[in-house]
């Protein structure tokens, strides 16, 4: 059985059928969610604070990420598989292509994601030039938390919103095939999906884009402290773990997630 491929989230995206990406990290999970009706999984650096207790994602690792990349892969069959470029595994081209082929090869990735604007530009264009598709991400930027001063949404002003704009189309002229926006106002998302021919996924960026991710643990209630103000617990709605992942499934494909008290 065939998985997902980009062809066929470019046609979601001209349908108008909304992409439903989740976070996963392990065989059992990666089958879960398939069979829920997932598309994407997201091998998420996000692990690090959920798996590995870390308080950010900085300190997760290229073999960090390879190690949970292979195990979403052998647990499904037709889920297309991101992984996450980890903290300063891309600080230039050169490292970024050696780390992305490992991400591929090793650990049977079909997309990478990396963070950053149009100064990732160049980066993207070499990766993708190699046939390595790359998944671009705006908005709030984990990896930079510390120089923007914490989790705070992004793009609020005209100046800032009109660079994220630009950033975007940057990043798709290079080459990205698909973009993540997190935690931008939800006029914003509207804007730059708009502008785009390639998917856009939000998290905590409002529903006017083509799909939404969240962190699993998050949508399951069992990420230690407060849960983000975009997620939502679907564990406490439904009880079981398969239906929770069902019904986010579900209001993603609806539009019913997110609601206006998930978004900015």
């Amino acid at each position: 059985m065939s998985r997902l491929n980009l062809t066929r989230l470019r046609q979601m995206k001209a349908e108008q059928n909304k992409i439903a990406m989740l976070t996963a990290y392990d065989a059992s999970f990666s089958h879960v969610l398939e069979q829920a009706g997932v598309d994407v999984i997201l091998v998420g650096d996000s692990l690090g604070m959920v798996i590995q207790g870390q308080e950010s994602t900085l300190p997760v690792t290229v073999d960090d990420i390879i190690y949970h990349c292979r195990n979403v892969v052998r647990g499904s069959e037709k889920v297309f598989v991101i992984a996450d470029m980890p903290f300063m595994s891309y600080a230039n081209e050169g490292q970024a292509i050696a780390n992305a082929a490992r991400l591929m090869a090793e650990g049977g990735a079909q997309m990478v994601k990396l963070e950053g604007g149009a100064v990732m530009a160049s980066t993207v264009e070499q990766l993708t030039a190699r046939g390595i598709p790359v998944c671009a991400h705006l908005g709030l930027l984990p990896q930079s938390v510390h120089r923007v001063g914490g989790y705070r949404v992004q793009g609020r002003d005209a100046e800032t919103a009109e660079q994220l704009i630009l950033d975007a189309i940057t990043l798709q002229d290079a080459g990205a095939d698909m973009l993540v926006l997190e935690c931008v106002p939800a006029v914003l998302t509207a804007k730059v999906t708009k502008a785009l021919t390639i998917p856009v996924i939000g998290i905590g960026a409002g529903s006017i884009c083509d799909g939404q991710v969240l962190v699993l643990y998050d949508m399951l209630g069992l990420t230690p402290g407060k849960r983000p103000r975009f997620s939502y617990d679907f564990l406490a709605d439904t009880g079981t773990i398969q239906s929770a992942i069902s019904k986010y499934v579900a209001d993603v494909k609806s539009g019913e997630f997110p609601t206006l008290e998930q978004q900015f």
